[in-house]
């Protein structure tokens, strides 16, 4: 296997550095806390709206996802697709820096949201165009490294300091936030330059020559089908939904259960930043290993990882919540449990983006992708759910963190269970015409 990454991979690569600072300012870091304060100045309760924009924006997208993906499957309409939400998404993103109104703020978030997340079906399925089965683990994981130390550090490290420091030189704090989604848009418009240059759709069918639309739905219905009847493919997902829900959990529900702690922000938001800098090498390292030891196995210590992370994080709150430590010993489990994700979360979804791409057909990878995106979507209401019943039942949070252990422990008994069929070598067959 040659070591060099081709012009393709490293453009392919490139664009996760060019889209995390989305995922970063728009979405978790900067933009949330702005558009909060605006809607609340017009008397409207911010979190409530942004949440509610959220979820439609997801629900949206997880709709669309296996039609877009199936549509993407005809030869020349995956990168004209690409490129349409790319666009979009670059589009209101700034008219988010522009507008002044909460109502704008949010549409604008909504639909640059949608236009980012579609994006991603697409750009995931280019993985099966642009390297060999062998090389997947590998590119998939040098994405999501260079993600986390790209777009997920550099533009925000930036936007730090233009609202932290951004009065000294003149800055107001509105204008240090639109100066941060200005950045977004040109960080995420320029960076993904090598790869609207040199990504081609190599696999894909042919067009039929009418009834497009007709042929997408029947398609659906049909991949929908043969995810059922494909073992290896139904395992996977299925295991995969759990998961991804158990990983998304700790990630959106850490600083709100340190808060709710007691711990210090400022420590919180530093080992939030060691969580991107650790990720980066373990990303690549994850690569490696899994082509020693197989990408199935690799998933399989990730889970048990995030199982560890989830005890950790119980004995951190509940020994809070007795009076056995104080904060400053709990921020220091805090960190530590930073570092065990930071070890695990880039591989872990590298990995299953590459392992799912070897399971399925090349040609209709946009096809299988979309139903990938939906599962991992609405993967994303179980976890706080169980986390939200949980804390109201017990009254503790230490609790509610350790019941994210149940969606780990069925993801490796799935796992477990269908073992022999969880191999890369048992490709889905494309379907009849």
């Amino acid at each position: 296997m040659k070591d060099k990454l081709s012009k393709e991979e490293k453009s392919w690569i490139l664009y996760d550095w060019a889209n995390s600072v989305y995922a970063t300012i728009m979405m978790a870091a900067i933009f949330p806390i702005y558009f909060s304060g605006v809607a609340g100045q017009s008397g409207q309760a911010g979190d409530y709206w942004w949440s509610l924009g959220t979820s439609v924006a997801m629900a949206a997208v997880a709709v669309l996802a296996p039609l877009l993906g199936a549509l993407a499957d005809y030869r020349g309409y995956k990168k004209k697709l690409f490129v349409f939400f790319w666009l979009l998404g670059l589009a209101f993103t700034l008219l988010s820096a522009l507008a002044g109104s909460w109502v704008w703020l949010l549409v604008g978030y909504m639909v640059s949201h949608i236009g980012f997340s579609a994006s991603n079906l697409f750009y995931d399925s280019f993985l099966t165009d642009v390297t060999t089965e062998e090389r997947m683990d590998r590119v998939s994981s040098y994405g999501f490294a260079f993600g986390y130390i790209g777009g997920s550090t550099i533009p925000f490290l930036i936007s730090i300091f233009l609202v932290s420091f951004g009065e000294r030189f003149g800055i107001g704090s509105t204008l240090a936030v639109r100066l941060s989604v200005l950045l977004t848009v040109v960080w995420w418009g320029v960076f993904a330059i090598p790869f609207l240059k040199n990504v081609r759709q190599k696999h894909g069918l042919e067009k039929p020559k009418s009834g497009v639309a007709a042929n997408t739905f029947r398609a659906v219905g049909r991949t929908a089908k043969r995810i059922f009847q494909n073992k290896a493919i139904f395992f996977f997902i299925l295991a995969y939904f759990f998961y991804i829900d158990g990983v998304g959990t700790v990630i959106n529900m850490s600083t709100s259960y340190g808060a709710t702690l007691g711990l210090d922000s400022t420590g919180m938001i530093l080992a939030l930043l060691v969580t991107q800098f650790v990720a980066f090498p373990c990303s690549i390292l994850f690569a490696r290993l899994s082509g020693r030891f197989g990408s199935l196995n690799m998933l399989f210590g990730a889970v048990c990882v995030y199982l560890v992370i989830c005890v950790i994080g119980f004995l951190m709150g509940f020994g809070l919540e007795q009076g056995w430590f104080r904060t400053g010993t709990a921020l220091v489990l805090f960190w530590i449990l930073a570092v065990l994700v930071g070890m695990v979360q880039g591989g872990i979804q590298a990995i299953s983006r590459s392992h799912f791409g070897k399971l399925v057909p090349p040609e209709q990878s946009g096809e299988f992708f979309g139903f990938f995106d939906i599962f991992g979507k609405f993967a994303a209401v179980l976890g706080p759910g169980l986390y939200a019943l949980t804390r109201s039942v017990t009254g503790r949070s230490s609790f509610a963190i350790l019941s994210i252990v149940l969606l780990f422990l069925a993801a490796l008994l799935i796992m477990a269970a269908g073992r022999r069929h969880l191999t890369a070598d048992s490709r889905a067959k494309p379907p009849m015409a």
